[in-house]
């Protein structure tokens, strides 16, 4: 027997070389609002979400696979992919596809300044 479970994906951790850099990245393209958090082991930044208990994720200082190597991380775009995927490169990440469309929605594949496997996803409206 499988289960259905309400939302599959729970978390995501993105390793970055530079905790700054990283939020400086993530917060231009994607409008993110992040939560520090320096009481654990290491110092992480928590992706903000309208739910205190949303599923998201959190940026952490650590190895990143590089050169899109490893798993792809989808994420929503605030305002348009186009505008989402000029914003990627000019913060030094690189645009690796042209969008692609799907039934829900387009995506494009890019990868972060430190080499992480990234989909900015914009969903169709309505």
């Amino acid at each position: 027997m499988s289960t259905h479970p309400d939302n599959a994906l729970v978390w995501t951790e993105i390793p970055v070389r530079d905790l700054d850099r990283g939020v400086a990245f993530y917060g231009t393209v994607f409008d993110f609002g992040f939560n520090r958090d320096e009481t654990g082991p290491n110092p992480i930044a928590m992706i903000k979400t309208k739910d205190e208990m949303g599923i998201a994720g959190h940026l952490y200082p650590g190895k990143p696979a590089g050169n899109g190597e490893g798993l792809t991380i989808h994420l929503a775009v605030p305002d348009t992919l186009e505008a989402t995927a000029t914003r990627f490169a000019s913060e030094g990440g690189t645009v690796i596809s042209e969008p692609i469309e799907i039934p829900p929605g387009r995506f494009q594949y890019g990868t972060d300044p430190d080499g992480n496997s990234i989909g900015m996803f914009e969903a169709n409206k309505g």
